[in-house]
């Protein structure tokens, strides 16, 4: 695993073999995962490569990258940070889980980023799958919109997979839509009532599903 800060030549070889054969991007040399959001502001997509955040920075004006999969020591996020400094976009960290019950202080650090950062901004996680349906589920809800919108950025034509463990994404926002929409607002709903043990207790994963996502198609 690629452990260190690109400074030499060499230093950004062994970045790009660890991004392309350790983390895997050599799958997502043409596959981008990419969609709007909130068009225009908003964008979600795989773990780019430096080429194709050059490509979609001038493309979509960006001003700010949001990496959902956290300060990594891999050859990916040493070179997307990187390429982020050398456009000039502000790069910003928020972790997200992807199989277990979304963390409370976690999404209201991410709503205190969302209305300070410069738009538009992009978002990834690995595979633009299930961090990244998390986080523009979030965004539609801090934008006013519905349980049904959020639950529509966690979709199969992404890749993510409701059966699976990461149904538990899915389960975060019906649980609002069944508990509380309508009575009381998203985020006064998760700082007062919303219950992370209790929704983990509650979840059941498909083991199938599970298999297939987790030990087969190794997603993160």
């Amino acid at each position: 695993m690629f452990e260190g800060r690109i400074t030499s030549p060499a230093a950004r070889r062994r970045a790009w073999w660890d991004s392309l054969f350790v983390d895997h991007s050599i799958f997502r040399l043409g596959w981008t995962n990419l969609a709007p959001v909130v068009p225009g502001k908003v964008w979600r997509c795989n773990h780019p490569t430096p080429a194709r955040l050059r490509s979609l920075t001038r493309r979509l004006h960006l001003k700010t990258l949001v990496n959902l999969r956290g300060h990594r020591k891999c050859g990916s996020d040493a070179l997307s940070r990187g390429a982020s400094a050398k456009l000039g976009l502000t790069h910003l960290d928020m972790a997200f889980e992807s199989r277990g019950a979304p963390h409370r202080d976690r999404i209201l650090r991410f709503y205190d980023m969302y209305q300070t950062l410069a738009f538009p901004m992009l978002m990834h996680c690995k595979s633009g799958a299930d961090r990244a349906g998390l986080a523009s589920g979030l965004v539609l809800m801090f934008e006013g919109g519905t349980a049904q919108d959020a639950l529509g950025q966690l979709h199969w034509r992404f890749g993510h997979f409701n059966r699976s463990r990461t149904g538990i994404l899915d389960a975060f926002f019906l649980r609002y839509q069944k508990e509380a929409e309508g009575r009381l607002p998203f985020l006064d709903w998760v700082r007062d009532e919303y219950d992370e043990d209790r929704l983990r207790a509650d979840f059941k994963a498909g083991k199938l599903a599970s298999f297939v996502n987790d030990s087969i198609l190794r997603r993160e």
